[in-house]
């Protein structure tokens, strides 16, 4: 713990006098409220931050809104009662966006930004400011949650679905988690916003613990139009390919009336060229001949190459039926781009995904085909938003599938412009689908807790699981004091280097009686030096 909250020490750089520390800037209560403006009670949750109070919400973000520029003024409010803030993001594209917006509205030098990527003297610097009370406003990704802030007056994440803000090393801490635990304990108000929202924030409402902050059906209308391609008989009647084809025609006709206008943004859920191959007469999967691995295709021009050891095949053929022609039944962002500039001649095609990754576009009329996460924010908006290969995601053997597919799509639907338009090729009847469509991120976020409480799974259940050799596996089950209303699903095998694992779970009320007993195994044995296992507690997925 003490690692992932405390950069590493720069003696040269704590030799050193830290930053002075300046006045709180003015605040402006009639800009606050007007960028807000669209959001429902918002002006009362910055009245009470003004005034020294610790609201908590959850907020629902509509789209097209410019949610740092919301997230500076919900902090100059807290600045303005003379407490501190906190904000986390997911990554550093984001955290260049608030920091920018922090700037604009606190003017400069009145936050610092703790990431990794500032180096070691810098970020070391920021943190002296910060334990030693000179700065009270903090932005940064998943570790600035422990930022020691005098005087924490509000806490804020954003996007907090976003499996990056869940650290990956033991203890497994979660941002959302420390933030809100901070906030409970320093009596700070707690900002819990998106484009979704996750279970987890819909449990804080429903509970009482925060009061959601919401556009209205009026503006959300105005704000974009979002339609599926093929979704009733007069779409099919005039293109009857529409649910099977994965670029339909109602999809080109948005382009190009879209590129009129401005740029385009289409999303696609996998990178590179072609990430998997088949044959093209049978549909037997292309598996390399050494390793077995998937075949896949890095460029339009090189030869299929396993992913798993690299060795080119270029005289592939299919075991099955001898055939030597493939096909890509999954194409990647690099792909799809070389197909829409095919289809639309003479204009710019842009890409966004693994490596190369596009912050901005200007508003000049383009495609850009990004990956999720790697949408890049075009100046004025996008004009219109396209999201392709929906099935891919709802397909993912994933217990959070249908709530990772809706964030993904809602933010990169957020990007359109103010009148945008954003077009879905996908089942029309998909719950998450009708959501996107609706734009009604709270609904579905009730609808899912609803099932994972049906199924006694987080966030209605505190569960873990127990992870290592199978003796130690079973060791640690049998020192577990038994909570309250414990269950104990397994020990099964898990991965194929001979771990198994173990799921227990109890009554949400008993959680805190469950972290305690698990502590109590993790000390026991470390004490008596056995093989150590790994236990997580609510893990993003089993």
């Amino acid at each position: 713990m003490l690692r992932l909250a405390v950069p590493a020490r720069h003696a040269a750089t704590e030799k050193r006098d830290s930053v002075a520390l300046d006045l709180p800037p003015a605040y402006d209560a009639g800009a606050a409220e007007a960028a807000w403006a669209a959001h429902g009670p918002a002006a009362a949750f910055l009245g009470h931050l003004a005034g020294g109070g610790a609201p908590r919400a959850v907020w629902s973000a509509a789209p097209g809104t410019d949610w740092p520029r919301l997230v500076a003024q919900a902090v100059a409010a807290t600045v303005a009662s003379g407490r501190g803030a906190l904000v986390v993001v997911p990554d550093g594209k984001d955290v260049t966006r608030v920091d920018a917006a922090l700037t604009a509205v606190l003017g400069t030098d009145e936050h610092v930004v703790l990431t990794a990527d500032a180096g070691p003297a810098k970020r070391y610097r920021d943190f002296l400011a910060v334990s030693r009370g000179r700065r009270g406003v903090v932005v940064g990704t998943r570790a600035a949650a422990f930022a020691p802030v005098a005087g924490l007056g509000l806490v804020v994440i954003w996007d907090d679905g976003d499996d990056l803000h869940a650290e990956p090393r033991a203890p497994y801490p979660h941002a959302r988690e420390v933030l809100l635990l901070r906030a409970e304990r320093e009596g700070a108000a707690a900002l819990v916003g998106g484009f979704a929202v996750s279970v987890e924030a819909e449990q804080l409402v429903r509970t009482g613990w925060a009061h959601l902050l919401a556009a209205s059906r009026g503006v959300l209308r105005e704000r974009v139009t979002t339609s599926v391609a093929g979704a009733d008989e007069h779409a099919l009647a005039r293109d009857p390919l529409a649910r099977v084809t994965r670029v339909p025609t109602e999809v080109h006709r948005t382009i190009r009336d879209a590129l009129a206008a401005g740029p385009v943004l289409v999303q696609t859920p996998r990178s590179g060229y072609a990430a998997a191959l088949a044959c093209e007469r049978c549909r037997t999967p292309a598996r390399c001949r050494v390793c077995a691995g998937p075949l896949a295709l890095a460029a339009a021009t090189a030869p299929p190459t396993c992913r798993w050891c690299g060795t080119a095949d270029e005289a592939w053929a299919c075991p099955e039926c001898g055939h030597r022609g493939l096909r890509a039944p999954v194409l990647g962002e690099t792909r799809t781009a070389e197909e829409l500039g095919r289809a639309f001649p003479g204009t710019v095609v842009r890409t966004s995904g693994g490596d190369r990754v596009l912050a901005t576009v200007d508003a000049e009329p383009a495609i850009v085909v990004a990956t999720p996460g790697a949408e890049p924010v075009a100046e004025g908006g996008f004009t219109a938003v396209v999201l392709l290969d929906t099935w891919l995601v709802l397909g993912l053997a994933h217990l959070r599938a249908e709530e990772e597919a809706l964030r993904r799509w809602s933010n990169a639907v957020a990007l359109v412009r103010p009148g945008g338009r954003a077009v879905v090729v996908g089942d029309p009847a998909h719950p998450a689908v009708q959501a996107l469509v609706r734009w009604d991120p709270a609904g579905f976020a009730a609808r899912e807790a609803g099932q994972r409480r049906e199924a006694h799974l987080p966030p209605a259940s505190r569960l873990a699981t127990i992870t290592g050799e199978p003796g130690a596996v079973d060791d640690a089950l049998t020192l577990l004091a038994a909570p309250t209303g414990l269950e104990v699903l397994g020990p099964v095998a898990h991965g194929g280097d001979g771990e198994s694992r173990a799921v227990v779970r109890v009554p949400r009320a008993h959680g805190a009686e469950l972290s305690r007993a698990l502590g109590e195994v993790q000390r026991v044995r470390s004490a008596r030096k056995l093989d150590a296992v790994r236990i997580q507690i609510d893990p993003p997925t089993l």
